[in-house]
């Protein structure tokens, strides 16, 4: 992955392959942004109108390239579009910062190292260019010929190393923030590679077993049940989604645990690792992508890593409801009737509506342990990326103060959520002549009645959030920002900034 570096050398000085500047669109075109004080005066004060008459804007996401000034030992700048001016002051907030960084790390692919020149007025910026560049600069080549070592050499490899001018690198502070930086985008970037993952070399028993070595490696307590555990203990929900396949379903734990913390909080993440839909199988042009239906498990399974490795001062309890969903003689038809954990019986009616039935039963395993939250995260609906599109995912919650708390977090990482209700009104349609629910309700409203039938199996008096990432769980458009085409790692910064919260007291 991209190295990161905290810098003071002076732009012209500094041995680098380009200089990363940044643009913002003002009322009358372009401004150049702070940082890049001393590259502007090595253009006579007018790199904004050399910008202007290359066709720049400033408009968030551009980027234009031009030969550096005389005297730099840089050949190239690159200036990257902010968007507009801030109305208030010269600082740009941190979402910004990132996606800048995020755009000049993709443009750079290939090249060994960029000196950022980008508005750094305090840690907070630094870790935000920081985060930008290293997830800008991911890219999935595993089964390419790129792939095995050459990448680099064809040009196709990522930025080599991300040096911050206006770092300080001996200040604790800015330390802290690469330090963070660091740790949240390796493993984002790990869910986004087990997301990318093909269906034939990830399944239940695959991921379960990087679960276990990433355990091993950072001190977390792994605890797998395979399909002879989750048949002694009753996990009816996990055992029929999963008993289509060749491929045998799992549960995965991940214990982290700190010596001061006082909350604990419990991530449950769905971890279907290819979706057909089951007897009810998905029509054509929706199995393509439906190795990403195990993104939810991946975010969970990061942000305990990451949580272990800032050493947060909360406990952490991860778990991973992993199965496929496949189509076979031994598959669960719809109208079964499946016993879960908690002995509730739910009728099948939607074998496609599988993962609230893994969900259902990890929820009330994390629930026996009585954490003081419970946040489950699934790409869970269709009727959410109807509701909110591809790039925003909802929050339902029994506690409107937690989901609003949910809400704030994700706006302060970047990530764009809303909040979402649970009507009661949708509940009576699950009722089941057969058994005590049925898997399906209403159909307009769907991803509501999915939160409620998930709402039955959590214990009771623990505050609990749904988060559906169904949109922008997975980019099938092009990139943009510091987000690639393909798995994305949503959610994972959000529940990683809630352990952060909690572990400072901070959320309520």
């Amino acid at each position: 992955m991209t190295a990161l570096t905290l810098s003071t050398a002076a732009a012209s000085g500094l041995r680098a392959d380009a200089i990363v500047v940044g643009v913002a669109k003002g009322p009358k075109g372009p401004v150049v942004a702070p940082g890049a004080e001393a590259v502007d005066k090595a253009y006579d004060g007018g790199l904004a109108g050399i910008l202007e008459t290359l066709g720049a804007s400033g408009s968030e996401g551009e980027v234009t390239k031009l030969p550096a000034p005389s005297g730099f030992k840089a050949p190239v700048v690159v200036a990257v579009g902010l968007g507009a001016v801030p109305e208030q002051d010269d600082s740009f907030d941190a979402e910004a910062l990132r996606r800048a960084a995020g755009v000049a790390a993709r443009a750079l692919a290939g090249a060994k190292k960029a000196a950022f020149a980008l508005p750094i007025t305090d840690a907070a910026d630094a870790g935000a260019v920081a985060e930008g560049a290293r997830l800008g600069a991911y890219g999935f080549d595993a089964y390419k010929e790129t792939g095995r070592g050459d990448a680099a050499k064809n040009g196709k490899g990522p930025l080599g190393e991300a040096a911050l001018l206006g770092g300080k690198p001996r200040d604790a502070a800015y330390k802290a923030a690469i330090a963070r930086a660091t740790a949240v985008t390796e493993e984002l970037n790990r869910a986004r590679d087990l997301v990318n993952t093909p269906p034939n070399d990830l399944n239940p028993e695959s991921f379960a077993a990087v679960a276990t070595a990433a355990g091993k490696e950072h001190g977390i307590k792994v605890q797998v049940l395979d399909e002879k555990a989750l048949a002694k203990g009753g996990y009816g929900g996990i055992l029929g989604v999963g008993a289509g396949a060749v491929a045998g379903p799992r549960l995965v734990k991940l214990s982290y645990t700190s010596a001061k913390a006082t909350k604990h909080l419990a991530f449950v993440g769905k971890g279907i690792t290819y979706d057909s839909g089951g007897i009810s199988l998905k029509p054509a042009g929706h199995n393509e992508t439906m190795k990403c239906d195990m993104a939810g498990a991946a975010a969970v399974f990061a942000a305990v890593v990451t949580a272990a490795r800032l050493g947060l001062e909360v406990n952490v309890t991860g778990w991973l409801a992993l199965a496929e969903n496949m189509p076979s003689g031994s598959a669960t038809r719809p109208g079964d009737v499946l016993r879960m954990y908690s002995g509730k019986t739910v009728e099948v009616l939607n074998t496609d509506a599988e993962g609230r039935l893994v969900l259902a039963d990890a929820l009330w395993k994390a629930s026996e342990d009585k954490p003081d939250a419970i946040v489950d995260v699934a790409t869970l609906t269709g009727a959410m990326v109807l509701a909110l599109g591809n790039r925003t995912f909802g929050v339902m919650a029994n506690d409107d103060a937690f989901r609003a708390s949910i809400v704030d977090a994700a706006e302060e990482v970047g990530e764009e959520s809303w909040p979402m209700p649970l009507p009661e009104h949708l509940r009576k349609g699950m009722d089941s002549p057969t058994a005590d629910m049925a898997n399906m309700g209403e159909r307009m409203g769907g991803g509501l009645v999915a939160g409620l039938f998930l709402r039955e199996f959590v214990g009771e008096g623990i505050t609990w959030a749904h988060l559906d990432i169904a949109g922008p769980a997975f980019n099938e458009a092009g990139p943009f920002g510091y987000t690639p085409k393909g798995g994305t790692g949503s959610a994972v910064r959000t529940l990683v900034r809630l352990a952060e919260l909690t572990a400072a007291g901070d959320l309520g």
